[in-house]
């Protein structure tokens, strides 16, 4: 499987201005409305099961995006997208702080992945239009990000659903993949 994805990354990636970016969280978190907002393509409803590959021009990148599934059977398999990532989106659904300690488990777990050592790290404390939601400064500290000393990250609060935040998100990654 990993031969297959570095082949596509390859036709996708093979140029200097495109940036691969892999979307990933728990399942229910956004991740495909997130993605379809922003190719501003209509919302889907049902789970990802395996991946959605859009590749999309902002400001002056190709951004490759790879949204992959979340379901825990589908996480054992996520290691196959890692190859030639230049960014993590990590989305977080801040309106479930029930499932923040598996989200962190797993961000953990990314954190600590080889081929993702180089990669900028954006979260995305989604549904934020939702009451009762965490506020960013709660997530960060739920999450643990404020121990990443090794990498370039930010939490950026967004609405999948209304657009509210995503592209200010996307301005950060962008940005931080921008050679000094």
């Amino acid at each position: 499987m990993g031969q297959v994805l570095a082949k596509l990354f390859n036709r996708f990636g093979r140029y200097k201005n495109h940036q691969k970016l892999l979307m990933l969280g728990l399942d229910g978190a956004g991740k495909t409305t997130l993605l379809r907002k922003v190719k501003v393509l209509e919302p889907r409803t049902q789970p990802t099961v395996g991946f959605n590959l859009e590749s999309l021009q902002y400001r002056q990148l190709t951004l490759v995006m790879w949204d992959v599934g979340g379901q825990e059977k589908i996480r054992a398999l996520w290691h196959h997208y890692f190859v030639k990532s230049h960014g993590l989106i990590f989305v977080v659904d801040s309106s479930d702080p029930g499932r923040i300690p598996e989200a962190r488990k797993e961000l953990q777990k990314l954190l600590h992945e080889p081929e993702l050592k180089e990669a900028k790290l954006l979260v995305y404390a989604n549904k934020q239009d939702v009451n009762n939601c965490l506020s960013v400064s709660d997530l960060t500290d739920m999450l643990d990000l404020s121990l990443i000393e090794d990498r370039e990250w930010y939490v950026q609060g967004c609405s999948a659903s209304t657009g509210k935040g995503v592209y200010e998100g996307l301005d950060w990654l962008v940005d931080a993949l921008k050679p000094s």
